[in-house]
């Protein structure tokens, strides 16, 4: 690499220039230093990922997109170094409560982030369900488009898309040379992804939405002038970007990617996937542990379903009275919706109720409202059940929990009240729009997050139904058991596949005989946790620390225990480690107890 120390040292100064931060002066305070580390920190997230200064309400870098190259990823990691180094230097103990919690989190993210650059996963920059080819696409609905600078800015982020892909392209070129690549499995289908936006007529691609009708901020004498700009920037840069990125995965990359799925095949992979499970429980535990607290989990929750078999009454002359109510629910069509509207609707109805029961459950809710939308045709096929898409720091797009429409056998009803409840409300949504609205926390706490936490508070939140008078129908309730087996699971299927050597099908066979989902939806989460080591892990962790801490609450306080005020406990900080989130909860049970 040519003079990378340099190269790295001016670009760094460069970005401060660009981007201006509150610097601290050699005799400065420790607080201040921090400070000045917080900003500086918070200021180079924004200049190098523009995409998200938009969400967060930032402007400045509207007309740009990340640069990515391999000198970027190095220039990135030594900025990481660097900022770590210097709050490692700040005398801890000498700041307040608060400001140990954002150092201490910090430098979590830092040593992070550091460890996967170390492990080289910046050559691995997409999977099988994310990833820049999937996420551009979506550019229409996360950018301003009220004016005509607005639309210049648009104009601008698709003509360096190009660019962009061509940076992808390398670092994914340089894991191919250092054996650093996707299993060959996960890819299958995956020109769906990219195929769809090779297109001839540049008014047919997603990108073109904007230009098919302008606002009001726009006048009619600048429509056919944007419109011109728009078809040349997106056959010019973006069509032909994603060709260029279709041939290098067709002829380079899917024939070199590995026939093994384990993280534990890569290089020095048996440590990554160590830090893996440290990073996304939160929690100093090993592959080993967590495979065993997920085969005790499975069979504590497997004992509740089988209950509830025999409470609803099923009778089947099979030997495997489990296995053959799981077959009725997938294959009885009473239990799918006939139409995507009756899909959507159910979903809005369960909502609506829940949003009634709030105020019953905490004392602080979000002011940000939150949407429900399909998910989008293009990514539909290869992605899951739902998922999240928190709100803009703009407070001009809201929250909304995208669900998916495709397939609709793969997609049981009984589900939909536990799904419902962990995207939106008491879940994501709650969780994540409260955060962003706390007062005391830096940006980098109100738009960052601990998986552990995020999910597991989720998942806690599809509980919440049961005292909110949810579930009252069996099988929704054995909809709810069949979710949380489905984590709990997982935690035995990723260590099994990254860490124990099992096979994807041995992961598949695991998880169609101890849950209900469908085949569709167990082979896309498999496939799933094979491109994303150790994220699966989170969801439980995080449900079962928060139950646990719930549990010596109402243990401690017995009948002074108020339901709302733990749970405003819990989310008064934003997302947390587990073992953080542990220490302030016991301070507020402690604090409770005393009479505070």
């Amino acid at each position: 690499m040519l003079c990378n120390t340099a190269r790295v040292l001016v670009a760094f100064l460069t970005m401060l220039l660009a981007a201006p931060s509150v610097a601290a002066t050699p005799d400065a305070s420790p607080s201040a230093s921090l400070e000045a580390i917080l900003d500086e920190v918070w200021q180079w997230r924004l200049h190098e990922w523009p995409q998200f200064a938009t969400r967060c309400g930032d402007s400045r870098y509207n007309d740009r997109l990340a640069s990515v190259s391999l000198a970027d990823a190095d220039r990135a990691a030594a900025s990481d170094a660097k900022f770590r180094q210097r709050l490692r230097a700040i005398d801890r103990n000498a700041l307040t409560k608060n400001e140990r919690l954002e150092r201490d989190l910090l430098e979590r993210d830092l040593a992070d982030s550091l460890a996967e650059y170390a492990a080289g996963q910046h050559l691995a920059p997409i999977n099988n369900r994310s990833g820049f080819h999937v996420e551009f696409p979506e550019l229409p609905d996360d950018s301003p488009l009220e004016t005509v600078k607005d639309y210049e800015n648009y104009l601008a982020r698709l003509r360096a898309f190009g660019d962009y892909a061509d940076g992808h392209i390398e670092l994914m070129r340089a894991g191919v040379q250092k054996g650093l690549t996707l299993p060959s499995v996960i890819l299958e289908g995956y020109e769906s992804s990219i195929d769809s936006h090779v297109v001839e007529d540049p008014t047919k691609s997603l990108l073109y939405k904007p230009f098919k009708e302008f606002p009001v901020g726009v006048p009619e004498s600048e429509y056919e002038r944007l419109r011109t700009d728009a078809r040349e920037a997106i056959l010019s840069s973006v069509v032909a970007g994603y060709r260029r990125f279709g041939e290098f995965m067709a002829d380079e990359y899917v024939p070199n990617c590995r026939s093994t799925i384990g993280a534990s095949a890569l290089p020095g992979g048996r440590d990554y996937y160590r830090h893996c499970v440290r990073k996304f429980t939160t929690l100093d535990t090993t592959p080993e542990e967590v495979h065993r607290v997920g085969l005790a989990e499975v069979e504590r929750i497997r004992g509740e379903m089988d209950a509830l078999i025999t409470k609803i009454g099923f009778e089947t002359d099979e030997e495997d009275r489990f296995a053959a109510f799981v077959e009725h629910l997938r294959t009885a069509p009473e239990f799918y919706a006939k139409t995507d509207k009756e899909l959507m609707a159910t979903t809005a109805a369960i909502l609506k109720r829940m949003d009634g029961e709030l105020p019953s459950l905490f004392g602080r809710l979000p002011r940000m409202p939150y949407g429900l939308k399909p998910i989008p045709a293009y990514i539909a096929p290869k992605t899951t059940f739902a998922y999240y898409k928190s709100p803009a720091g703009d407070g001009k797009v809201a929250g909304f929990f995208f669900l998916n429409t495709y397939d609709l056998s793969a997609r049981p009803m009984y589900m939909l009240e536990a799904l419902a409840l962990h995207e939106a409300v008491p879940g994501h949504h709650l969780q994540i729009a409260l955060q962003q609205e706390l007062e005391g926390l830096s940006p980098l706490r109100k738009y960052g997050g601990f998986t552990a936490f995020v999910e597991g508070w989720a998942l806690y939140a599809e509980r919440l139904g049961v005292e909110a008078g949810f579930y009252e129908d069996p099988y929704s309730d054995f909809g709810r058991l069949t979710m949380e087996v489905w984590r709990a699971a997982r935690l035995v299927v990723d260590t099994g596949m990254h860490f124990k050597g099992w096979s994807r099908q041995q992961a598949i066979d695991y998880m169609a005989a101890n849950s209900a989902m469908s085949m569709h939806e167990i082979r896309s989460e498999i496939d799933r946790y094979i491109g994303w080591p150790g994220q699966a892990l989170a969801y439980k962790t995080g449900e079962l620390k928060i139950r646990e801490l719930r549990g010596v609450a109402e243990e401690r306080l017995g009948e002074r225990f108020d339901l709302r005020a733990f749970h405003d406990a819990v989310l008064e900080n934003g997302a947390l480690p587990l073992v953080t989130l542990e220490e302030l909860v016991g301070e507020w049970i402690d604090d409770q107890a005393a009479g505070g």
